[in-house]
Parts: structure tokens; sequence; C-alpha cells
């Protein structure tokens, strides 16, 4: 039986490390293939040097290593707010983000839907509009680049199921394809496995962590209501041949985390489950 294959992602160092010395940890660590999170200070293309682009790239060469997908974790934007400069801004930051993965190689970016979390938000129907047409605009930029767009499942956006993503990927067209986050679909209360199934092709890079039911999280598998076996299974049905990344989410500056400890426990779990052991 094929193993899957595993990466791990810079989420806990955003704080602690510059992205390059979050991949140098992660190699340290085992890891060959790695999820990196486009966010500043941590990594951030518009902020980055020449040399220091140059520097990312030679480092990976050097040892071998290789960029899984980047991803952004929309903590300062929105790319369906009702302000349309805000739109603006997102997809600007989204364009600088494809640049960097052409260069770097790194073959997808993470497109996440905007967050809803207010008393009175926008219909749903303006929100999809803003949302295609932006989504759009990130494949228009990116054809010819060899980076694909990828819509993630997310609890706390206005499209939080795998049917939401089917459909909306639908809308946008070809060009665009599915990060399945498992964690985010059991906390839904979705059948991951199921979710696999139905999104079937479409799912071109994969997360997975662990939460209970009560506070959204993502810790070390083993913790809440995350199964990984059921999903493997899936993963092997629909012939999944990309990654599948550890996004714990644990940063390692507070007293008490031990985000090392996290991917090691964590990896364990899935070695048991039949994805690649810690090399």
């Amino acid at each position: 039986m094929t193993q899957l294959s595993v990466a791990a992602s810079t989420f806990p160092f955003l704080y602690s490390h510059s992205g390059l010395d979050a991949l140098k940890h992660l190699r340290r660590l085992g890891y060959d293939a790695i999820e990196m999170m486009i966010f500043p200070p941590h990594c951030w293309p518009r902020e980055l040097t020449v040399r220091q682009r140059k520097e990312y790239r030679d480092w990976l060469s050097g040892e071998g290593c290789r960029l899984t997908s980047f991803c952004y974790p929309l903590l300062d934007n929105n790319p369906n707010g009702v302000d349309r400069l805000m739109r603006s801004y997102t997809l600007d930051r989204c364009r600088e983000a494809i640049d960097l993965a052409a260069e770097w190689e790194c073959p997808y970016v993470v497109a996440i839907p905007g967050p809803v979390n207010s008393l009175i938000n926008p219909p749903r129907q303006w929100m999809l509009d803003w949302f295609v047409a932006g989504v759009r605009e990130l494949v228009d930029h990116a054809r010819g680049t060899g980076v694909g767009i990828l819509l993630e499942n997310v609890p706390f956006t206005f499209l939080p199921s795998a049917q939401d993503m089917a459909e909306t990927a639908a809308l946008i067209g070809p060009g665009v394809g599915i990060n399945f986050d498992i964690c985010n679909s059991a906390y839904i209360r979705e059948d991951p496995a199921a979710a696999i199934r139905m999104l079937g092709g479409l799912v071109k890079n994969v997360h997975i962590s662990d939460s209970g039911y009560g506070e959204f999280k993502h810790e070390r598998l083993g913790t809440g209501i995350v199964q990984p076996g059921p999903a493997a299974a899936a993963l092997r049905e629909i012939g999944y041949s990309g990654a599948t990344v550890l996004e714990m989410i644990s940063d390692a500056l507070t007293p008490g985390n031990d985000p090392d400890a996290d991917y090691r426990a964590s990896h364990a779990i899935l070695a048991r489950h039949g994805w690649q052991p810690l090399g």
C-alpha cells in the first residue's frame, strides 16, 4: 500500500522565526515538504528583498526541500468585505503571494473566504459574488505561472462546508481546486471522509490537526474529535497523491507550548494510519 505523504506548516513560528528560519527548523525535525504561512513579519512578499528571496530559493534547492503550498491566514484582510478597497487590497496581497510562489516553485496558494463575525453580515449572495469575482482574478493572474489557486473550508467564513467548496469552485471555473482541512470539516460536524469522496479530484492539498467541539482549535492529533483513519482511506479511494499538512496552531513564543513535540506526536499518529513516518 502506497503511504500518504506528510508536510509541516510554519504556522507555530509566525512570531518566533522568520520564514527561512522556520524552514530550517522544520528541516531539522525531519521534514522536507513544508507549507509556508504568508504573514508579516514571518514571510511577507512585499517586504522581502531580492537578496532574501534568493536566500530562500537557494536554501530550498540546496537542501532538497520543497514548498507544498502558501497559506494566507486572513487576519488583516477580507476578500468579500463590504469595502471595495479592502477587497482590492486583499487581492493585491494574494497576487504578490502568487508571484512569490512562482519564483520559489510552490505549486499552490490558498485563498480563504472572508470571515463573518458581525451582528449583521452582508447578504450571502453579495459576499459570494465578490469572492467568486476576486478568485477569478487570482486565477487569471496565476495563469501560466505553474501556481494553482485553492479554496479552503474554514468554519468562521461564510463558506464553511465541503459542499460550499464544491459549489463555489464550480462557479469560479477551471483553474481552482480545494485545500481540504479535515479538522475544520470535523468541527462543523461533517463526515470528513464522505466530504473527501464528494470532492474527489478537486482535492489538491490537505490540512490536518485536532479540536474539540467547544472552542475551535488546531491542536496536536489525539486530543479531540479528528479520526485520521477514515480520512486516509478516503484519500486513497480518490487517488490523492499530494501532501497532508500537519497544521497545528501553537505559538512557539507562548510559555508551555512545544510545537516540536506536537509535530512528533501527531506525525506518529498519522504513521499508524498509513501516512509516511517522520524521516
